[in-house]
């Protein structure tokens, strides 16, 4: 089948969102899909360029009007897919709905290729709180035509357990693994004397990390037996999130214990797992309206082999005997919970990584098209 999988923005090296749409394109090519990559990416000399894999086909020049020309010309993707017989159009959400992607949308349905749309997250209103108010605008742009934009695709792919999302029908899956890209952790470290936890994300409060650092510090305020290091591996908003996690740091006088590593991947991030006894997942979903999510942060740990933490809903895990549940809301994480959890468990990374072997991303995309096209 031809596929096109279309992205409203570009790619980074750094970014997991880049990876992820590079690892459901993999599992579409694995289960035997032709798929071309449509993406926006804006040149060194200033460019917008509307791209299909390595190839632009529409510059739409430079300045502010090119940023509009973008958002509101599609017909060169509309051509580009009629003229490559493509039968499936992936789209993945921006929150960005709009009646031209609507039009857009309704002409190729009329043409009999199926198009459906990834919402990430749902709900996601919520996770536009402390945003700048050009973001804010874009979103209430996006209340007012998202329910027309709906109404025109074929059905929406989610990663929670909702049937209907601004009233068109579901395709539920979960966050899928690409187990060659993620190495296995090779060992538990046990060292009596320290604890390591690691939280790896694009750090936003709905992460919760703040419920970890009050946690540490409350157990350094008491006598304890050993050392305990908060490893914080991603990017971080200089602004609200880490002024929170600065306020916090420095009234509990933690400055050692909490360690930021900025953005880090391949061998970095394989080391610093190394050195990890137990990871942090997010902890704070309930601040942004979400219970059921299947998020892709669970999935990698688990395929890494390490234990960790989560508090929202994740019937994947849920029932794992090497998964600790905190409560969805506002108390501080136990240190001293988290440790007799993990010397309670005797699970090898090996042994946590094979629970999840069937979360592939070929077995989940396969999903997906099997519902667009039931055999």
């Amino acid at each position: 089948m031809n596929i096109l999988f279309f992205v409203f923005h570009g790619f980074s090296e750094y970014s997991g969102i880049s990876k992820k749409i590079k690892d459901q394109v993999t599992g579409l090519r694995d289960a035997g899909h032709l798929v071309d990559v449509c993406h926006y990416d804006v040149f060194s000399d200033g460019r917008k360029c509307r791209m299909i894999n390595d190839d632009i086909i529409k510059d739409y020049g430079k300045g502010f009007w090119a940023s509009v020309r973008s958002r509101i010309f599609y017909n060169s993707v509309y051509d580009y897919i009629l003229s490559h017989h493509i039968q499936l159009v992936y789209i993945r959400s921006f929150n960005n709905a709009n009646p031209f992607i609507t039009q857009w949308i309704r002409r190729l349905m009329k043409q009999n290729v199926k198009v459906i749309m990834e919402v990430p997250t749902f709900p996601y209103d919520q996770e536009y709180k402390g945003f700048s108010f050009h973001e804010r605008l874009g979103l209430r742009i996006d209340q007012l035509f998202r329910k027309g934009l709906a109404s025109a695709l074929f059905r929406i792919v989610t990663f929670s357990d909702v049937d209907t999302i601004f009233g068109a029908k579901t395709i539920k899956i979960s966050n899928g693994i690409d187990f060659d890209a993620v190495p296995l952790k090779k060992r538990f470290c046990r060292d009596p004397s320290s604890f390591n936890l690691i939280g790896v994300a694009e750090v936003h409060y709905w992460h919760a990390f703040d419920r970890v650092m009050v946690g540490l510090g409350e157990y350094y305020r008491k006598p304890h037996d050993r050392d305990i290091f908060f490893h914080v591996v991603g990017g971080i908003d200089e602004g609200s999130d880490m002024l929170v996690f600065k306020k916090i740091i420095v009234e509990y006088g933690i400055e050692k214990n909490v360690v930021f590593h900025g953005q880090q991947f391949g061998e970095v991030l394989d080391n610093l797992f190394e050195q990890a006894d137990f990871a942090i997942a997010s902890l704070g979903r309930h601040r942004t309206g979400i219970d059921k999510i299947k998020t892709l942060k669970n999935r990698e740990y688990a395929a890494r082999g390490i234990p960790f933490i989560y508090s929202e809903t994740d019937s994947d895990f849920d029932d794992k005997s090497y998964i600790l549940k905190a409560p969805a809301d506002e108390s501080y994480i136990d240190m001293n919970q988290i440790i007799q959890f993990y010397r309670s468990i005797s699970f090898t990374p090996s042994e946590i990584r094979n629970t999840v072997k069937n979360l592939t991303w070929k077995s989940q995309m396969k999903i997906v098209v099997d519902a667009c096209f039931p055999q």
